[in-house]
């Protein structure tokens, strides 16, 4: 019996393209990247999904991984100095682990899924990967990821979802 191999499709991330450009949060990511750059930028991310309640990553681990949410909506908790639970919620449209993608430190926060939700993951691998053959690719979306930890910095209230 011969077997034919069917080679698997690339993600697809449609899903995220579209999630990117129908949110209004202020701290949502734009989108800059044109449809061919997003299917480049599609071998370089990995879909990850989570169910409600399951932790994506918690405070103190040092990981580089930088996620891109499609659906669903994340907490994203830590206790401060005088032991208050301080929270966010990002959805959509948004990212989560560019703080430490920017600074090679720990988290700085818990994150888990408050219901369930599909994610875009970037390791730093695959990043140096994607800024050494894609350099273009890489910058916009350093850009544009920048301009989500500014404005999350900016505003008292968001910036626990820095993370």
């Amino acid at each position: 019996m011969n077997a034919t191999y069917l080679p698997q499709n690339p993600p697809t991330l449609q899903g995220l393209v579209r999630a990117i450009a129908e949110s209004n949060a202020d701290d949502s990511l734009s989108n800059p990247l044109t449809p061919a750059q997003w299917e480049t930028l599609s071998t370089y991310l990995q879909p990850h999904t989570l169910e409600a309640g399951q932790v994506l990553f918690a405070k103190g681990v040092l990981d580089r991984t930088l996620y891109l949410v499609e659906s669903g909506n994340l907490s994203v908790h830590y206790e401060d100095e005088k032991q208050r639970l301080r929270m966010a919620v990002v959805g959509p449209g948004a990212v989560v682990g560019e703080g430490g993608f920017f600074s090679h430190r720990p988290r700085s926060a818990t994150v888990q899924a408050a219901t369930p939700s599909r994610l875009w993951a970037l390791p730093a691998l695959r990043f140096t990967e994607l800024s050494n053959r894609q350099p273009a690719i890489a910058l916009a979306l350093c850009m544009a990821v920048g301009a989500v930890v500014s404005k999350r910095l900016s505003n008292r209230r968001r910036r626990v979802a820095a993370t």
